[in-house]
């Protein structure tokens, strides 16, 4: 527990330098940190400093949404400071001390933690949009073209074929990716052994290496490792975007991913003021553009074509919720997912 404690406190540590320094170490082919930060200041001089930390991924869009809101009448006195990593590190870092008044993670547990620590209000995902900002679904990332022709689930286990995940006690993406390898074994839920058989395979048998970040992955991927990678969907649409050869493929069966953000509950008045905007129109028309799902409706409408559903779409409530999903298996000490990764020599540690 002392270790433990002494490593939480040595993230803070780290993503605060971070933060007083600026530059970015998050982006693909930079420096590759888990924290990676950006500045940035409204006009009329910054009356309002925001801290935004979020997990790593959204930073591309983070970086046109915010310059849009400081040019309305609410963002243009508000000043920014960002930090973006792996979720798990960014969560536990706020918990620790790093100053934040809008926090982004890929997985509810890890706003929970700061529920619990007082940091977040409990209602936070009380409203309409429950507390989401967008959303998406696990996809495959494989090479142009298709080489390996990988469509199904059942594809990753061909002999020979390498999958990249993160590791899911860093990682959001890798609890996700990892959820949908299971419930789609599980049909939904309803087959647990099932889930956890396959899981089980194709850890020990295809997965070699797993980084710390749903990032890092994709660099190692993009680098080229593996023949395909378990990631959001939008990992592959921003890959595409700035160039790199990859395309991707939308499984059958695969889990929809809810991408939460909220205040802190010392975060000054200016923080409602982004979210709301976050959630505006334009600022969603920003997340669309980069692949991400819209939790807008009139948005998603209208971005319909470009974001199909899957016939055998699941979600993490059709699996229990992230309640029991998260203590059930990830429990580094009695979690059935932690148990395979830890017999396949992956680290559980956080």
């Amino acid at each position: 527990m002392k270790a433990r404690n002494l490593l939480v406190a040595l993230l803070a540590l780290v993503a605060l330098v971070a933060v007083g320094c600026g530059g970015s170490s998050d982006e693909p082919g930079g420096g590759g940190g888990a924290t990676g930060s950006s500045s940035s200041s409204g006009g009329g001089g910054g009356k309002t400093n925001l801290s935004l930390v979020a997990y790593s991924t959204p930073q591309v869009v983070y970086d046109e949404v915010i310059p849009e809101f400081q040019k309305t009448a609410q963002g243009k006195d508000v000043g920014f400071k960002t930090s973006f990593g792996a979720s798990g590190d960014q969560s536990r870092a706020v918990e620790a001390g790093l100053p934040a008044d809008v926090v982004s993670f890929s997985t509810e547990p890890d706003m929970t933690r700061l529920v619990d620590a007082g940091l977040v209000d409990a209602g936070w995902n009380a409203g309409p949009n429950k507390g989401l900002v967008t959303t998406s679904l696990v996809a495959f990332v494989v090479r142009p073209g298709n080489p390996k022709n990988i469509r199904t689930w059942d594809d990753l286990l061909k002999p020979g074929i390498q999958v990249l995940t993160p590791n899911p006690f860093t990682s959001g993406a890798a609890k996700w990716n990892l959820l949908a390898a299971y419930g789609q074994a599980a049909d939904g839920g309803k087959d647990p052994q099932a889930g956890l058989d396959y899981v089980s395979k194709l850890i020990k048998d295809h997965v070699k290496v797993q980084d710390k970040s749903g990032r890092e992955a994709l660099q190692s991927f993009v680098g080229g490792q593996g023949d395909v990678l378990l990631s959001y969907e939008y990992e592959a649409t921003t890959a595409q975007k700035k160039g790199e050869k990859v395309d991707y493929v939308l499984p059958d069966d695969t889990i929809k991913i809810n991408i939460d953000i909220a205040k802190t509950k010392d975060a000054p008045p200016a923080a409602q003021s982004f979210l709301d905007y976050v959630l505006s129109k334009p600022a969603q028309e920003k997340f669309a553009d980069w692949g991400y799902r819209p939790v807008n409706q009139e948005v998603l409408d209208a971005n319909a074509d470009k974001f199909p559903t899957p016939p055998g779409l699941f979600t993490i409530e059709d699996l229990g919720g992230w309640s029991k999903v998260n203590d059930e298996m990830f429990d580094i000490e009695k979690g059935s997912i932690a148990k395979i990764e830890e017999d396949a020599g992956v680290s559980t540690a956080k």
